[in-house]
């Protein structure tokens, strides 16, 4: 595999030859940069009073008190040959999911180094933003407050090499090699592949196709493929309404002993309008269902190898009183025949529902 990476790469680098300095993108003449983000909330949930959230939800996670969902400082460089980024971040987004990655990187919100090859492509090698899904890590660029389940469970961050080529102003092409499936850190000796079209045929319609295919268990002797593709696309009717639809499907290998695979899918659907020049409101509508909850096994009391299946709604009012400052409220309910929800008492329930509100800054 890392043949025929670097044969692609030889390929693609071949024009590079004929390129002059002319041909090169044109230098920023300020090329570094920096930003900085800071999102505080309270979360209520009326289930009951517990002060964290169903394990499957990561951003945002605490209830019934103050917290930071995510600080990020950070630096940014970009000539126009050259480019590369650090930031850290910190937060109960943090605390909730990188729990699994080592202690000294849990802290890098991003870090990466790249270059063009020739005038139309980036390499980039590094810690860097997911490829896959319509939401982002940070608040502020996502239609709603809380991410939607089908993004929660799907990668926010990689690590790894990716090669995006500009094929013309409305097509982006990107191949990636990564260590897995949102893993700082290889848990195989296995590489996983990643594939993202984003094609943009006119100003007010945007369409991504994102592909991941790896072994994610962290035994090579237990092998078990994922498959796994994501579709979106946003289109903005009128100045004012905005619309958006999202598909996630998947499939991962059964264990030893066990034949075919695993599936799960979901969707979303986000209604976004523009109310006012300062205030704005979105609906979305959300379905999960995985079998044998495959992916999504961080729920409780329902058994491990039952399915999952949880539908809902939410409704985010968006506040901003000035270009850096975003205030946010968002109602959630969620429904499951699982009962994957508890009560105060401990007791599993199949609804779900919660009030979340954030004052987000950024520069």
């Amino acid at each position: 595999m890392n043949a025929l990476f670097l044969l692609t790469l030889t390929a693609l680098a071949a024009p590079a030859a004929a390129q002059t300095p002319a041909d090169s993108v044109a230098a920023d003449p300020n090329p570094l940069t920096f930003y900085g983000f800071a999102d505080g909330y309270y979360g209520y949930d009326f289930t009951g009073r517990s002060q964290t959230r169903p394990g499957f939800l990561y951003s945002h996670p605490r209830a019934n008190e103050f917290a930071l969902n995510n600080a990020v400082l950070g630096a940014r460089y970009d000539d126009g040959r050259v480019r590369g980024a650090v930031g850290l971040h910190a937060g109960t987004y943090v605390e909730a999911n990188y729990a699994a990655e080592p202690a000294a990187l849990r802290p890098v919100y991003e870090a990466y180094a790249g270059f063009r090859p020739f005038a139309r492509a980036w390499i980039d090698v590094g810690i860097f933003g997911s490829h896959i899904g319509f939401e982002s890590a940070l608040s502020k660029d996502n239609w709603t407050l809380t991410r939607s389940v089908m993004a929660e469970n799907s990668p926010y961050y990689e690590a790894g090499a990716r090669l995006s080529y500009e094929a013309g102003p409305k097509l982006t092409a990107t191949g990636l090699v990564l260590n897995g499936w949102q893993n700082l850190r290889e848990n195989n000796r296995a590489k996983a592949l990643g594939t993202q079209l984003q094609w943009k045929p006119t100003a007010k319609l945007l369409i991504n196709s994102s592909t991941f295919y790896g072994n994610e268990q962290p035994q090579d002797s237990a092998r078990r493929r994922r498959y796994f593709h994501d579709f979106y696309f946003s289109y903005a009717a009128t100045d004012k309404l905005s619309l958006a639809a999202v598909f996630d499907v998947g499939a991962q290998q059964r264990g030893a002993g066990r034949r075919g695979a695993d599936t799960w899918h979901a969707g979303a659907a986000l209604l976004r309008y523009q109310l006012t020049e300062h205030w704005a409101a979105c609906a979305r509508y959300e379905y999960y269902r995985a079998q044998r909850g495959v992916v999504i096994r961080s729920f409780a009391p329902a058994p491990a190898d039952a399915d999952f299946n949880v539908g809902g709604a939410s409704l985010n009012l968006d506040y901003a009183p000035a270009a850096h400052v975003l205030v946010r409220v968002e109602g959630r309910a969620l429904r499951s025949r699982q009962q994957p929800f508890r009560t105060d008492a401990g007791a599993p329930t199949a609804r779900y529902a919660n009030v979340t509100s954030s004052v987000a800054l950024s520069f």
